[in-house]
């Protein structure tokens, strides 16, 4: 096995061994990537200085012979929102293309404090908005898996570089399912942590009420690893919450949940056949499976299209080309009539197809006369919604579902049709809406496409999920 296809724990194993040196690991993922990068574009920006010499630290604790975090010495990518203090940080956006991160978020500086190696920042779509990244302004990051496909979005260079052994884990964000969505379609497992359990200091913000900060890695054993070190309160972020996991119960106790809603017309028979076959498998080895409804579901996209888009338009409002990212008056334009100008102009320049969409729809609906109609009726969409998995968690422990209603789609296929690309997210919304947690797992393939399965739990049932996950992924092989 080569050094580059370690899981964490394999490459822990052997640096406590002293079998490997993370100098010598961290190289081989420095060439990986530099072998690789030009064909499928995860990386934006490569940390080799930084890569090497956090190595360095940790083979000099090795030798000195004390002992070792688990993630210490283990090289990972970080997705480019996600800032790291004296490193770019461009969230793939012309009007961030030279931002310098002053600080480094919490969840960065968590994994820094374990020793942690990281390797660069990877593509996006822009400001996390898309669903392929393909938004990206530097370019669209290719599925390692068919270089003809998407690697999802919004966190696709996150995954693909996992997915094609760039790095051995990394960081995503997912605001409606930019984490699992990418996980499924790359073949590698995706976590969502409930909302404030991770803390969001540090992530450029895009919908406040909905971002969440999350692992994607190779196994459901290394995403544990890295969610117990990034979890937790955090003072610089009221939105995280002090909590305390619930303990997880043998998977033979558990009652699964399989949503009617969520096998619908449009689905692709193929991934519907991979997801019930699945659930037969579970069902045959005596885990209970009982079928419920989550009636308000078909809602989910609506809402979700509501209140995302109106956050975004409150969150990017300060990229106005004053006081930091891409300004017509920086770049010395001539022709600027007035402050007004100076705004409209440097926004139109710096953003994107998708981000300017976005945001015009979010001002809209929060504008006079329309605020009620749209935004208000959303929120209470949401809360009923919320009931629903509420409701649903009354009878079951866990509920199962696609990720997505197709693989992964190619290069250029739905560009162009924003409201197509928008279903992307359809089974993947909901649990943000109601905050709570979620993985991708591989359940199998269409061809030479992954497909993921999605487990949904309680509020910071984490633990329970992830033992599901390794239940899994021990007992029905896929690949």
């Amino acid at each position: 096995m080569e050094f580059y296809e370690l899981t964490i724990a394999e490459a822990h194993e052997k640096l406590v061994k002293k079998e490997i040196s993370s100098f010598d690991l961290t190289k081989a993922f420095l060439r990986r990537i530099e072998e690789l990068n030009e064909s499928f574009f995860s990386y934006l920006t490569v940390t080799s200085n930084l890569a090497l010499s956090q190595a360095k630290k940790v083979d000099d604790l090795i030798s000195r012979g004390e002992k070792i975090d688990i993630l210490a010495g283990i090289p990972l990518a970080i997705k480019d929102n996600i800032l790291v203090k004296g490193e770019k940080c461009t969230a793939a956006s012309k009007i961030l293309e030279d931002y310098i991160a002053p600080y480094d978020a919490t969840a960065v500086k968590k994994i820094k404090e374990k020793g942690s190696v990281i390797l660069g920042k990877t593509n996006l779509d822009e400001f996390a908005m898309g669903s392929s990244t393909e938004n990206s302004a530097f370019g669209a990051t290719k599925n390692p898996r068919d270089i003809s496909r998407v690697p999802g979005g919004s966190s696709g260079g996150s995954a693909a570089a996992v997915a094609a052994n760039m790095c051995c884990y990394a960081l995503g964000s997912d605001t409606g399912g930019s984490i699992r969505q990418p996980a499924s379609f790359c073949g590698v497992v995706g976590l969502k942590p409930t909302y404030g359990a991770v803390s969001r200091y540090g992530l450029m913000a895009m919908a406040s009420s909905l971002d969440q900060i999350g692992p994607i890695t190779k196994t459901v054993e290394d995403a544990k690893i890295v969610f117990e070190v990034i979890s937790g309160k955090d003072p610089l972020d009221s939105t995280s919450i002090e909590f305390q996991q619930i303990v997880a119960r043998p998977v033979s106790d558990l009652i699964i949940g399989i949503p009617k809603e969520y096998f619908i017309k449009g689905t692709d028979p193929e991934v519907e056949k991979i997801i019930r076959a699945s659930i037969k498998k579970l069902e045959s080895l005596n885990i209970k499976i009982e079928e419920i409804s989550l009636p308000h579901t078909e809602y989910a996209l609506s809402c979700y299209y509501i209140v995302m888009p109106s956050e975004v338009s409150a969150n990017l409002a300060r990229y106005d080309g004053i006081k930091y990212g891409y300004s017509v008056v920086r770049q010395k334009r001539e022709g600027t009539k007035d402050l007004l100008d100076v705004y409209l102009r440097s926004r139109e320049e710096g953003l994107g197809e998708e981000v300017r969409r976005r945001i015009m729809l979010g001002t809209y609906a929060l504008s006079a006369g329309y605020y009620e109609a749209y935004y208000l009726k959303a929120q209470k969409v949401r809360t009923l919604i919320k009931q629903d998995f509420e409701k649903a968690f009354k009878k079951v422990d866990l509920i199962l579902t696609p990720v997505s209603p197709a693989p992964a789609f190619k290069i250029g296929e739905k560009i162009t049709d924003p409201l197509t690309m928008y279903l992307s997210d359809i089974f993947t919304i909901a649990p943000n809406l109601a905050g709570l947690p979620a993985i991708s797992i591989p359940a199998g393939k269409v061809g030479e496409l992954p497909v993921g399965l999605q487990v949904v739990g309680k509020p910071f049932s984490e633990n329970t999920i992830l033992e599901f996950g390794q239940f899994f992924e021990k007992n029905i092989k896929v690949f």
